[in-house]
């Protein structure tokens, strides 16, 4: 099923999220939604958040950027393969020169801006079945988990620009909370729902 994704503006999107076990009610139904969400929108990722739920849960798959002509064979064939659910996701450390990458966010459609992350992540998670694992990921592998992992700390990526920037796309974020945009992809928007 898919579900409508959160707007810029929503409360839920700025909630530091809790973690969750495995009691929690039709998980593997919420993750296949999420899944279904996701590419519904065309994204590569997406965070609990964002479909308004607060817990630290999101899923990352690369395949879209697989044609990236800037790739090496190696990395696109990794990125061709790249697909994983993370529960109770916790990065233990970022290393290497912040680089910059064009971004955007499902919940701030039609805007990208320019975002400076660390290259190299460590990241401990949980799967579906509640494993553990401590894996390490670099490049636009390590950029889109860093990305969706700010969403379950409340962060989105509009948060990182400077204020030159954020003053820029003001506007844009105004209209986005209120739902004046052309999108091909069901969205909740705060501004509207306070009318009702």
């Amino acid at each position: 099923m898919i579900l409508p994704i959160v707007a810029y503006g929503d409360a839920v999107l700025k909630k530091k999220a809790k973690e969750i076990d495995k009691d929690y009610p039709k998980l593997n139904e919420l993750i296949d939604n999420m899944y279904e969400t996701m590419y519904g929108a065309y994204g590569v990722g997406l965070a609990a958040p964002q479909i308004g739920l607060p817990i630290r849960l999101f899923l990352v798959d690369t395949s879209p950027f697989a044609d990236d002509e800037d790739l090496s064979e190696a990395e696109s064939e990794q990125m061709k393969t790249f697909k994983k659910t993370f529960i109770n996701a916790q990065i233990l450390e970022e290393e290497g020169d912040e680089w910059a990458f064009n971004e955007g966010c499902l919940s701030i459609p039609e805007v990208r801006e320019d975002v400076f992350r660390k290259p190299k992540i460590k990241i401990q998670y949980q799967d579906e079945n509640f494993d553990t694992h401590v894996e390490e990921y670099d490049g636009l592998i390590a950029r889109v988990i860093q990305h969706e992992y700010d969403h379950i700390d409340g962060i989105l990526f509009t948060d990182k620009l400077s204020s030159f920037k954020k003053r820029l796309i003001k506007g844009k974020l105004t209209n986005i909370s209120k739902g004046k945009i052309k999108i091909d992809y069901r969205m909740r928007f705060p501004a509207m729902s306070k009318k009702r």
